[in-house]
């Protein structure tokens, strides 16, 4: 992707707080999720009757019913019916596509302006049968008669059809879980386990200052009572956090990823408004930042790499294209997957022989300030419904460098699947 040809503007984002799943928003949906974030975006900034040219928004674990998604749920939001709608996709970067989607179309002056959401729950799951009973379904239904219906219905029938499936967290090419990979790569980068519980509880103090200090009256919205999130824990301590025993790696004594220096199952969604300049100019809204470039790229995990290492590669694909070094950057929101994620990433970079050898790099891409690390916190303490990370994410970034007045901050999120979505926005 060249450098957009039309300058692309963030013009802000909303969420509603992210909660464990089977807790607050346990009844309420994805399509319920999705129509009030898009219903208090289109509040916030004036936008009843207002034909956009896209909503991207997207759903990683969803009902068949919700195909069609981001249509049903911008019908029910306050938008003009003439809006289009598409529903995607890439798992923990969803939400970062449908920005990278929406801001190509304005780049190309294809449209003037959309919305890149997303939204998760791990509370109403999607419950299916196995192949078996499937298949004997539907050939009940091909069957013409009654007498052919009971008779399929009935032949070599065992009870244990009617047992049902949920949705795994497994890699469908490995059979781990993303915590059995990121144990491996924490084991590879020699990651110990008290620099991911610090990492954890800075994460969860930066969070909570930033509520105490008003920086999410804008950016969250109150829904079904609750004002914050409900994963942040404001009083946690190394002390606490150390008494957690391993989560994935029970047996070997090795394990050092626990359930608190790891995302745990939530429910949320997210929204961002992108516009162009003049768009933003005629309907009386202000750009927050600008949405300079992205990045998309994937690793072999099944053959050996770390499946969360995918950003790693993008982002000096993404440096080298605009002429950036990784230290030109005030802010860098990396996704916080697990703790460790984003301590091998770091590693990697400043890792000689990575960047060479992998990378392709003369020189390592070398450290980051830390201070300028998740300044408000990130998927520890914030809570990770899948789809919903990315718009939340660039909302985030989009006001940081609003407030700062200029600046450039770096996106980047790893995904299932062995993938990484990273961006850059600027002011």
């Amino acid at each position: 992707m060249e450098q957009m040809q039309r300058r692309v503007g963030v013009i802000g984002g909303v969420r509603i707080p992210f909660c464990r799943n089977n807790t607050t928003y346990a009844d309420v949906g994805n399509f319920g999720m999705s129509v009030k974030v898009l219903g208090a975006l289109v509040e916030r900034y004036g936008l009843h009757g207002v034909e956009l040219g896209e909503v991207a928004l997207g759903a990683v674990i969803k009902h068949a019913a919700d195909w069609n998604l981001a249509r049903e749920a911008l019908l029910s939001s306050g938008l003009a019916p003439t809006t289009p709608g598409i529903t995607t996709a890439r798992a923990c970067g969803t939400s970062l596509d449908n920005a990278i989607l929406v801001a190509n179309k304005i780049a190309c002056g294809q449209i003037e302006a959309g919305i890149a959401a997303g939204s998760d729950t791990t509370s109403d799951v999607p419950i299916v049968y196995g192949t078996r009973l499937r298949k004997r379904l539907l050939a009940i239904n091909r069957a013409k008669t009654l007498q052919d219906k009971l008779k399929i219905a009935l032949h070599r029938f065992s009870l244990k059809e009617l047992r049902p499936s949920f949705p795994g967290v497994a890699e469908p090419r490995t059979g781990k879980s993303m915590g059995d990979h990121c144990e491996l790569m924490a084991k590879q980068w020699h990651i110990g386990r008290e620099a991911q519980d610090e990492l954890a509880l800075a994460s969860h103090r930066k969070l909570a200052a930033a509520y105490e200090a008003g920086f999410f009256e804008d950016l969250v919205v109150p829904f079904r009572g609750i004002k914050r999130d409900g994963f942040l824990r404001p009083d946690t301590s190394m002390e606490k956090l150390a008494t957690l025993k391993p989560a994935f790696d029970k047996s070997s004594g090795k394990g050092t990823l626990t359930a608190g220096n790891s995302t745990g199952l939530s429910d949320g969604a997210a929204a961002v408004l992108l516009a162009s300049g003049d768009w933003a100019a005629r309907h009386g809204l202000k750009v927050q930042a600008w949405f300079r470039d992205a990045e998309v790229a994937a690793v072999d995990f099944v053959h050996g790499e770390g499946l969360l290492m995918a950003p790693t590669v993008a982002v000096p694909r993404l440096l080298k294209r605009n002429g950036l070094t990784l230290q030109d950057f005030d802010y860098y929101e990396i996704h916080e997957a697990f703790a460790a994620q984003v301590l091998c990433t770091l590693r990697a970079w400043e890792s000689a022989d990575y960047c060479r050898n992998r990378l392709g790099l003369d020189a390592p891409l070398g450290a980051i300030d830390p201070a300028k690390l998740n300044v408000h916190g990130s998927s520890l303490a914030v809570g990770h419904p899948f789809a919903a990370t990315g718009a939340r994410i660039v909302a985030t970034l989009a006001k940081l460098l609003e407030q700062k007045g200029s600046g450039r901050g770096l996106i980047s999120i790893c995904t299932a699947g062995g993938m990484g979505v990273t961006a850059i926005l600027e002011r």
